[in-house]
């Protein structure tokens, strides 16, 4: 659309006095404007001011040009929203930053304010997110640095800031026959009814680590550091990001949002119906709901997705509906009704360059609104802000209203027998004793029960969770764990409103506590990863290495080593966990699991490979034209880990192992490697915040559990052709590169081959492979009937058939991935293709018993049918004669391929 600048000057004196009056004192800038030159328009407000005698005569003479030509300019279509949003916050920081400079010059004149401030502002709000109104005040909070801050050398510091924010307040608010500048407002700092203008960073570091309000993280959401020592500010900014963005989702923010939407709208004055008197920005329906719908899922949210993490309102809505979190027909539409409601309100502004958020409350002057805006009319205006309010209305109704408490919840101790009957309707073994534990739950035995918040909260989901409890496979088992992780939770409130919110969990919850230990103890150390369920993307599986990676890498600025250790487990914790749940609920494959839970294994190692690596260059620096690289073996070469799988590595490194590294203290080659790969084993498996990752087991390296950890390529080839024992190069049969650049693994992937390709005596390699299965078969028997692993004609078995083939054949069904190279040797008619199925019947009891019966003997009877589901069988006596039938096509393939009977169970 072309700018009609003719109708916009036109509209602007007939129905805005104080555009009109702009007009009339500003001609050479309505020249401008008349001829559309929107360029030189503005470059003539940014110099508007450069002959005053003061800062603030400056800023109040370039605020009354730019004021005309954004608005000239947006009545004539040549502007959108955000660009006249942008342009007056971008001048609210400039007037902040002018004004700082010169509070700080008044006490210190020798000032350069190129060099330390100690004072900073910090921009909330829509001045936060560059979206300012077109007649707005300000929101900063000035912060100061005790230490850092000019100033008289008599002069105490906490004084001086006092001066400085009071200069900022005069400078910016003044009123003369010029206007002003901006209206500023200091209320939002901490405890602002007490404390002085200007706070000491320390003392606000304290505040919000300690005693901030849900609507100060909310105010936060949008914060910047916009004027004064920005380095400053934004760092204050990183040190609270904790306090805004917790990690854990926080449906009580739902709840605190509905109670503040609540004393909002009855408090706001004027008319409660689209009308005149109607508050565009209070009113049901209005600007600030379009705001609250946005910063109350980022408020949830945001601390597990930093995707989510925007200012702008619009911004925020569209990632939602990216994250799948809101509908895109909501996204649109809510940002399309805001979009629409603030150029309405900048309208009701350019009036009078009042900032009124209201409709005017006569006739004659909505009518004006409208016709400035470009309507036919009054009603036409009224029309379109009634349709836009109650679809907003609508969906911010459903978001708030739902989730928040009707009511108040009784925190009273519930009786003995009230207690006991309830548990007793619900079928629960000895319900008196239990309903005496539950009630020292409640008597302050559990800390996380001791407030009366967490007590209303855990009330509101009694009924439903020990319902949940009573319906789940092993009940007894399930309550005693709740029980557990009850004790192990500092607070427990987050948990309480998360099941609150969303009840399908605890059903899901009743099964895991009661069927599979391990995320059981998972959760008692983290109950934040029942979070991780709520979405549609719960039982998806995670994707390729690559995007795993750039999932793990995406840290918090300033993260130092040891927190990206903590942010990589935590992440790798919680798709673990995902995936833990997923063979509980028989939504996927188990064999396609253990794929995922190695491909994570994969990420996650080469993540924290990259950062011992750097880490460990920054004191030794690096080994000229040398690298290391990291060997998998066994289930990890293989590409299929289950739940209880430790990481086989073997670490090597290229170059020649004379050479010395570069760095302040350096290293010879061979001592470089292997302090980095023991600093790389650590990173992997040594427990920090937020536990341990993975067991490392490095004992198939050449030297043996007793030599070093670290070897050169060329020891390392050296060693697998000249010393290596048969079982040694059986283990390589599932070798695969995992870490090193692309060349460096092409160089040792050829070496493998060479290796595992090489001539070999046959009749030798029989032996060694029936002898050292039977040493095995001594040393190592099952640990009891579910053991698909070492019971005869289960895995170990098939793998020893595998190797050996691939050894003797030495180029058939060379692949590290055990099913690939039985289906290889299956189709070279080596082995029957029955072992193809029953490779997988075997694999996936072996993934899915690993989680749900961790003792290899057959479990309670609820968790056989769990583990017959996971592993697709109707009932548990199929999965019996399946793996049955899987273990005896295995002795008859042991039979063919070594001439010996191998004895199994039935």
């Amino acid at each position: 659309m072309t700018p009609d600048w003719t109708s916009a000057l036109a509209r602007a004196r007939a129905h805005a006095p104080f555009l009109a009056g702009a007009l009339g004192r500003l001609p050479d800038l309505a020249q401008l404007l008349a001829a559309g030159e929107a360029d030189a328009a503005l470059a003539y407000a940014r110099n508007a001011g450069h002959s005053a005698p003061d800062t603030g005569a400056a800023l109040r003479r370039e605020r009354l040009a730019l004021s005309l030509v954004l608005a000239i300019g947006d009545l004539a279509g040549a502007f959108p929203l955000l660009e006249v949003t942008g342009a007056l916050s971008t001048f609210a920081d400039r007037a902040l930053d002018a004004a700082i400079d010169a509070g700080i010059r008044r006490r210190a004149p020798d000032f350069d304010p190129a060099g330390p401030k100690g004072f900073f502002a910090l921009a909330l709000g829509k001045h936060g997110a560059g979206e300012l109104n077109y007649s707005s005040d300000i929101d900063p909070i000035l912060l100061f640095d005790p230490a850092l801050l000019p100033r008289r050398e008599r002069d105490e510091p906490g004084e001086a800031a006092q001066r400085v924010a009071r200069a900022v307040v005069e400078t910016l608010s003044r009123v003369d026959h010029e206007g002003y500048v901006f209206r500023v407002d200091l209320r939002l700092r901490p405890a602002s009814e007490v404390s002085p203008l200007a706070i000491p960073v320390d003392a606000a570091l304290t505040h919000y680590e300690s005693s901030a309000l849900t609507w100060e993280r909310a105010a936060f959401i949008r914060a910047r550091a916009c004027s004064g020592d920005i380095a400053a500010g934004e760092a204050f900014l990183a040190a609270i990001r904790p306090f805004v963005w917790r990690r854990s989702l926080d449906f009580g923010a739902i709840a605190e949002i509905g109670r503040l939407t609540t004393q909002i709208r009855a408090s706001t004055r004027g008319s409660p119906q689209v009308g005149p008197g109607f508050d565009l920005k209070k009113g049901r329906g209005g600007i600030r709901e379009v705001e609250f719908y946005a910063q109350t899922h980022q408020l949830i949210h945001g601390g597990r997705n930093p995707a989510l993490r925007l200012r702008g309102t619009r911004a925020t809505l569209d990632a939602l509906a990216a994250a799948g979190l809101i509908g895109s027909d909501d996204a649109v539409l809510l940002g399309e009704s805001y979009d629409r409601l603030r150029t309405i309100e900048h309208r009701l502004q350019m009036m009078q360059d009042q900032q009124t958020h209201s409709l005017p409350k006569t006739a004659e002057a909505i009518e004006a609104v409208a016709l400035l805006d470009g309507l036919p009319s009054g009603a036409a205006l009224l029309d379109e802000v009634a349709a836009i309010t109650a679809q907003v209305g609508t969906r911010y109704d459903a978001l708030v209203m739902a989730n928040t408490p009707q009511g108040s919840i009784s925190v009273a101790m519930p009786d003995q027998s009230s207690l006991e009957e309830e548990l007793d309707g619900l079928g629960f073994a000895a319900p008196g004793a239990l309903a005496e534990r539950i009630r020292g739950w409640l008597d302050g035995k559990v800390r996380a029960l001791r407030t009366d918040a967490a007590r209303a909260a855990f009330a509101a989901i009694r009924p439903d969770l020990f319902a949940a409890l009573a319906a789940a496979p092993d009940p007894e088992r399930a309550l005693a764990r709740w029980e557990q992780l009850l004790g192990n939770l500092p607070s427990a409130i987050n948990l309480f409103n998360l099941l609150e919110a969303r009840p399908a969990l605890l059903d899901m919850l009743a099964r895991i506590l009661g069927l599979a230990p391990t995320l059981a103890d998972d959760l008692a150390r983290r109950a934040d990863l029942l979070d991780s369920l709520i979405d549609a993307s719960a039982f998806d599986l995670p994707g390729p290495v690559e995007d795993l990676i750039a999932q793990f890498t995406r840290f918090e600025a300033g993260d130092d080593y040891e927190r990206k250790l903590d942010a990589v487990r935590r992440k790798v914790g919680e798709l673990r966990f995902k995936l833990g749940v997923q063979l509980i609920e028989g939504a996927n494959d188990p064999i396609a699991i253990g794929h995922a839970l190695a491909r994570i294994a994969h990420a996650a190692l080469t993540v924290l490979t990259d950062l011992a690596v750097a880490e460990f260059r920054t004191v030794h620096g690096q080994v000229p034209n040398s690298e290391m690289l990291v060997l998998g073996l066994g289930r990890m070469g293989g590409g299929v880990l289950t739940h209880a799988s430790d990481l086989d590595l073997v670490f090597l490194f290229s170059g020649d192992f004379r050479a010395e590294s570069d760095g302040r203290r350096p290293l010879g080659a061979t001592h470089y490697y292997n302090r980095l790969s023991q600093r790389t084993i650590s990173a992997l498996s040594v427990a920090t915040a937020q536990g341990a990752l993975f067991e490392v087991d490095t004992r198939l390296r050449p030297s043996g559990e007793q030599g070093p950890p670290a070897a050169s390529l060329d020891s390392f080839a050296r060693y697998q052709h000249e010393q290596a024992w048969t079982w040694e190069h059986m283990a390589l049969c599932r070798a695969r590169p995992l870490y090193g650049s692309a060349s460096a693994r092409d160089v040792l992937s050829g070496t493998l081959h060479d290796v595992l390709t090489a001539p070999r005596d046959p009749v030798k390699l029989r032996y060694d492979v029936l002898e050292m299965r039977a040493k095995m078969a001594r040393h190592k028997p099952a640990a009891g009937p579910l053991d698909v692993k070492l019971l005869r004609g289960g895995l170990v078995d098939l793998e020893f058939i595998v190797h050996y083939l691939q050894l003797r054949e030495r180029s058939t069904g060379l692949t590290p991935d055990l099913g690939d190279a039985v289906r290889a040797l299956a189709a070279a008619g080596l082995i029957a293709p029955a072992l193809v199925d029953a490779h997988d019947a075997l694999t996936r009891l072996l993934v899915a018993m690993r989680l749900l019966a961790r003792d290899a003997k057959p479990p309670a009877p609820a968790a056989c049918m769990a583990l017959g589901r996971a592993c697709g069988y109707a009932n548990w006596d199929a999965l019996v004669q399946d793996l049955t039938r899987a273990r005896t096509h295995v002795a008859k393939a042991w039979r063919e391929v070594f001439g010996e009977t191998l004895e199994i169970e039935q």
